[in-house]
């Protein structure tokens, strides 16, 4: 079986962050299919048929999705996970070796965004937590930035009052945006926050969960990692040890979890808490060619950290945030995988995340910051998985 691969060590050298034929892909399926066949006319002189029995209801469509799937996958002889992104597997046993999600037996949502962990409804409240990808970063503008598309989208779904033009904007000298709370969403995010940010040294859970707000139903959207992994990074470029730099790994992966399972814990959120989270993402379309940035060099991003123990602390950190997205109950998206074809070498027909000529690039100047278009596709995703 093939086994999907992607170079993934250029995700530590980020400073902010951060179809297959019987799948659909992410763009496919962020709206529902519609059926375009007439009604049945009544016969006179026979009973009128029930509108039951025309269309099967949403628990049949569901029943005939889950029994096509499980189809796929035996023809296929690949996982859910894998039917997804097959586009972008690899036969090549030189290939760099990805992460193993199956071991954990996630739920893959059919709209290959994220897992399907949770049946999100009746959302009174949202917040957002995180790093500069959730802030948003010049030059994208600040209806183009992903968290306030979809501050309008779920307020427009939930019935819920939408925040102001200072909740959306942002604070180029803090980082964050103008104002914490507005209407009924909260932003706690800020540039360069790292795990240790949300909970441990930093106030952003905190902040964003007043005990007078945790009786209302909250989702929680949240971006972050990259920063840590960059940490990580310099402490390969300094020379700390391996067992140093193991146990920042584990550090900044268990503040996660600690995080999530906080969120999570019985009776902290009395009528109900949702967490849709990412995983993380890299710009070089699994090719590990930095430069093909065009202002890499201002970027930051310098030669590669050749030692192979750093990628064995990637793979290791990004299958954890699989884990806790099992073990709490939570939902991931794929960032990593779906923006593998939409990085910088987008328009390489050699390359392995090579996705056609339609293809677009979704980072903008920076390098590891999503363009509009990237910002729009991962509020597409997070809508796919709350609406699923």
């Amino acid at each position: 079986m093939s086994r999907l691969r992607l170079a993934l060590w250029p995700l530590l050298l980020t400073a902010c962050q951060v179809q297959a034929p019987s799948a659909p892909s992410v763009d496919e399926a962020v709206s529902d299919d519609v059926s375009d066949e007439e009604p049945v006319e009544e016969a006179e002189d026979e009973a009128p048929v029930e509108e039951e029995d025309e269309t099967p209801d949403e628990e049949e469509h569901e029943e005939e999705h889950e029994e096509e799937t499980e189809d796929e996958t035996e023809e296929s002889g690949l996982s859910d996970f894998e039917l997804c992104f097959e586009e972008i597997m690899s036969d090549d046993p030189e290939a760099e070796p990805g992460p193993n999600y199956d071991q954990f037996s996630p739920v893959i949502g059919t709209h290959c965004a994220g897992t399907d962990h949770q049946d999100i409804a009746d959302v009174e409240r949202v917040v957002f937590l995180g790093d500069s990808v959730t802030v948003g970063t010049p030059p994208t503008a600040d209806g183009e930035m992903y968290r306030n598309i979809l501050a309008g989208e779920l307020a427009g779904r939930f019935g819920l009052d939408e925040p102001d033009w200072l909740w959306q904007g942002i604070n180029l000298f803090e980082g964050t945006s103008y104002s914490m709370e507005s209407g009924d969403f909260a932003h706690c995010a800020e540039w360069g926050a790292r795990t240790d940010d949300l909970m441990q040294d930093g106030d952003q859970v905190l902040d964003c969960f007043p005990i007078d707000s945790r009786d209302e139903v909250t989702l929680v959207v949240m971006t972050v990692g990259g920063n840590d992994l960059a940490s990580l990074t310099k402490g390969f470029i300094e020379g700390k040890s391996h067992d140093e730099l193991w146990s920042q790994t584990e550090e900044f992966t268990g503040l996660l979890r600690e995080t999530l399972e906080w969120i999570t814990e019985p009776g902290q959120f009395e009528n109900g808490v949702y967490v849709v989270f990412t995983n993380l993402y890299e710009f070089t379309d699994a090719t590990g060619d930095v430069t093909a940035c065009p202002v890499a060099g201002l970027a930051g991003f310098g030669e590669a950290v050749t030692d192979p123990a750093l990628e064995e602390m990637v793979i290791w950190s990004t299958e954890e945030y699989m884990s806790m997205a099992t073990d709490t109950g939570t939902d991931m998206l794929f960032l990593l995988e779906s923006f593998c074809g939409h990085g910088y070498n987008y328009d390489d027909p050699d390359g392995r995340c090579y996705r056609g000529a339609d293809a677009e690039l979704w980072f903008d100047l920076t390098c590891t910051h999503p363009n509009p278009t990237g910002h729009a596709q991962i509020a597409d995703m997070v809508m796919a998985v709350v609406e699923e």
